[in-house]
């Protein structure tokens, strides 16, 4: 049996019940590999906060399945992306994390040097060898787009159309791909990141996410402020629905107190309720009146994720000094919560009692979409 196929050779399972993926999806590493090629490098990716790369020579790294990736912003004020290689040697040309490049990106091994748009200016002797395209020798340019306010990569060369597979997601969840202007992200600032290591599979993380069978067990808070979430089913599975504050929940906090600022676009109808969108491969994004969580997961092993966590304000919220403790905590003990419950299936996935994987009750069975959704792109079938 492959390792990531449903539970097809089981016996019949009750109507009720449905499979899921098997043990190994969660833990063999060849599997992992595969899904970073097929589906982390294959799909727009969500890299970093754009007004976090800011000023010339600004760069930020962040790792895209297996590769490595370098944005920087140019002289001329626009981000451009690049495989962080340098086209001598394959050595690593920016080994921060972030910082500001003074004037070109420089290898430090055999000082090949390249312009902030990538293309090759300077070598040791290179001007002995007139033959070389210092355009062709330059950095390999990778896809990206600016869209919420964050910068997406697509390191395929022929990455998937924008629009049906990012924009499209939100406008299927929310109804239509200009409902989220309402919250205008792009002008939101970080208020708060939380950087989360995670010792459980990126698929166990999504799946999570995408049910409220859980809620009421392990959700207290929560459950508190959006009490239909303790019914057991995902609202963010309904097009358009969005999850209703408890009367007495006076905003989206860790005790239902006062919230902040509501932002100027929500209108009547989205104000005190709750939406969750998720966008695959890696991105989750949570929408309430007077902020936005935003969500960027970076798989590092079969067993292991980072989860980079932003709350985003109105910049005279967060300029202002307003407490941000009770808005943040809220969705700060949901992470630590769920988190804790992926690891708890990570260290059984292994076991010969989950060889053949388990079952999904009637209020998780649209997870299987996603099961579908993620044998199709190891079996390089797309959408």
């Amino acid at each position: 049996m492959s390792a990531r196929t449903a539970l097809t050779d089981r016996k019949a399972l009750p109507g009720s019940l449905i499979p899921t993926l098997a043990g190994p999806s969660y833990t063999d590493p060849v599997i992992f590999a595969e899904e970073q090629e097929k589906i982390f490098e294959a799909r727009w990716f969500a890299a970093a906060r754009s007004a976090e790369i800011d000023g010339t020579g600004a760069f930020r790294t962040v790792d895209v399945g297996r590769e490595n990736v370098v944005l920087v912003r140019g002289r001329d004020g626009q981000l451009r992306a690049f495989l962080n290689v340098c086209r001598h040697r394959g050595a690593r040309v920016c080994m921060e994390q972030s910082g500001v490049a003074k004037r070109n990106l420089q290898c430090g091994y055999h000082a090949w040097t390249y312009g902030l748009d990538g293309k090759l200016v300077a070598a040791p002797n290179l001007t002995k060898m007139p033959d070389i395209d210092r355009t062709e020798f330059g950095l390999v340019a990778v896809h990206l787009r600016e869209w919420l306010g964050y910068v997406w990569v697509c390191v395929a060369d022929e990455p998937p159309s924008f629009e049906e597979t990012v924009i499209g997601a939100v406008a299927e969840r929310l109804g239509g791909a200009d409902v989220i202007d309402g919250w205008d992200i792009d002008n939101l600032v970080v208020g708060r990141r939380v950087r989360y290591e995670v010792a459980a599979n990126w698929k166990l993380i999504i799946e999570n996410f995408m049910e409220c069978y859980h809620c009421a067990t392990i959700h207290p808070e929560l459950t508190e402020v959006l009490p239909e979430f303790a019914d057991g089913y995902a609202a963010q599975y309904f097009v358009g629905h969005g999850a209703a504050f408890a009367e007495e929940a006076k905003g989206f906090t860790v005790d239902g107190s006062e919230g902040l600022t509501v932002l100027p676009g929500v209108d009547e109808s989205h104000d005190r309720k709750y939406y969750a969108i998720t966008v695959n491969p890696q991105v989750f994004i949570n929408l309430v009146p007077d902020h936005v969580i935003f969500h960027r997961m970076y798989p590092v092993a079969a067993d292991r994720t980072v989860v980079e966590c932003d709350w985003l304000y109105l910049p005279e919220v967060v300029e202002g000094g307003k407490d941000l403790d009770r808005s943040v905590e809220l969705f700060h003990r949901v992470n630590q919560q769920d988190f804790d419950a992926c690891e708890r299936c990570q260290l059984a996935a292994s076991s010969k009692a989950y060889a053949e994987g388990g079952v999904l009750v009637p209020s998780e069975h649209h997870i299987g979409e996603f099961h579908t959704w993620v044998t199709r792109q190891l079996a390089g079938a797309g959408e």
